[in-house]
């Protein structure tokens, strides 16, 4: 397996994102996610895990949010591929993403059904905080999780 910088817009990457939303809609019922969808002109880092012959595994982004803050976004992984630890490389190379370009503090919204992310995030050493940025506020938001990482 291996991890490659994408693009935002590009096609795997998106196939992946959209592949998050429907689970996230089947999970949830929702139509529409809480805070501002990220975009090509806000996310700064997107990486893929890919397996050994190229096929699709994970991804995750990170949206610059200001002061040495970004956000983290788009964590998923494939279902035939869970439990392999791919999501903790993904947020790790996040995090080394972060670390290179001078961001001290990562941030994130999940949601109470996502057993499995929130474990990952608490055990990665994130904790709990209230809503954040574009969240604060946001009905939709209401059941969210927030947490956050200084990194080291």
């Amino acid at each position: 397996m291996r991890i490659e910088e994408r693009a935002w817009d590009d096609a795997v990457v998106q196939r992946l994102a959209d592949d998050q939303q429907e689970e996230i809609r089947d999970l949830y019922g929702a139509e529409t996610e809480p805070g501002r969808p990220p975009s090509a002109a806000d996310i700064s880092v997107v990486l893929v895990a890919l397996a050994d012959d190229g096929t699709p595994l994970g991804c995750g982004a990170l949206r610059a949010l200001g002061d040495g803050v970004a956000e983290v976004k788009r964590m998923y992984v494939v279902p035939a591929a869970r439990r392999r630890g791919i999501s903790r490389l993904v947020l790790t190379g996040l995090e080394d993403a972060a670390r290179s370009r001078g961001w001290t503090t990562l941030r994130l919204e999940t949601g109470p059904l996502q057993t499995a992310a929130v474990a990952l995030y608490e055990s990665g050493g994130y904790r709990p905080i209230t809503a954040f940025g574009g969240y604060a506020g946001d009905p939709r938001a209401t059941h969210s999780l927030f947490f956050e990482r200084t990194l080291p």
